[in-house]
């Protein structure tokens, strides 16, 4: 495969297979870079540039947490689902440009509070420039305002959705029944009214 000198002075390494094509350098790669390297591949490839979807770097994850949002969806009037997180933040102007990894995960802050803690896996750029404009940024949801901070990867600590403690799952859980999820009484969530 003969290379455009731009393309040859960028690339160490170029990979070809049924996924795409990947190109490897020691050198920082900029903007007009990769539009040489776009403009060359969808000219060797002539008839099907159309399957060019897109040049880009390389990506990584960041972790982040939005705190501030209620655990009882208004909606539904039980546990917020994380299809509701995802269409708060394609609504809102500061996720425009981001792109989830994985569907939100939802966390009780306590049993007593009605807040959620929000952790979601975003693609970045290997240098976190996506994390950078949105961390520590403030939006509404509904009558609250949700923050966003920056976290180390998911611990993956588990909560117990019977005692709806930390550090246990519900298969090892010591109480006997269950404890609602809002008022912490011993019934299930979806028995709260009753009991109210």
């Amino acid at each position: 495969m003969l290379l455009t000198s731009i393309v040859r002075t960028i690339a160490d390494f170029i990979h070809v297979d049924n996924k795409g094509i990947v190109i490897t350098t020691n050198n920082v790669v900029l903007g007009l870079d990769l539009q040489e390297i776009e403009k060359y591949v969808k000219n060797s490839l002539s008839s099907d540039t159309d399957k060019v979807s897109s040049v880009r770097l390389s990506q990584s994850k960041s972790y982040l947490k939005i705190v501030g949002i209620l655990f009882i969806s208004e909606k539904t009037n039980s546990c917020i689902a994380s299809d509701e997180i995802e269409d708060v933040l394609k609504n809102n102007y500061i996720f425009n440009n981001i792109v989830l990894t994985s569907k939100p995960h939802i966390i009780k802050v306590s049993p007593k509070s009605d807040i959620a803690i929000i952790e979601i896996d975003i693609w970045d750029t290997q240098t976190g420039q996506n994390t950078k404009t949105i961390i520590n940024h403030r939006f509404n949801v509904g009558s609250y305002i949700a923050m966003i901070h920056g976290i180390n990867m998911n611990p993956g600590v588990p909560q117990c959705k019977n005692c709806w403690k930390w550090g246990h799952m519900a298969g090892v859980c010591c109480i006997q029944g269950a404890k609602c999820i809002r008022c912490n009484g011993l019934h299930l969530s979806e028995h709260h009214c009753h009991f109210a």
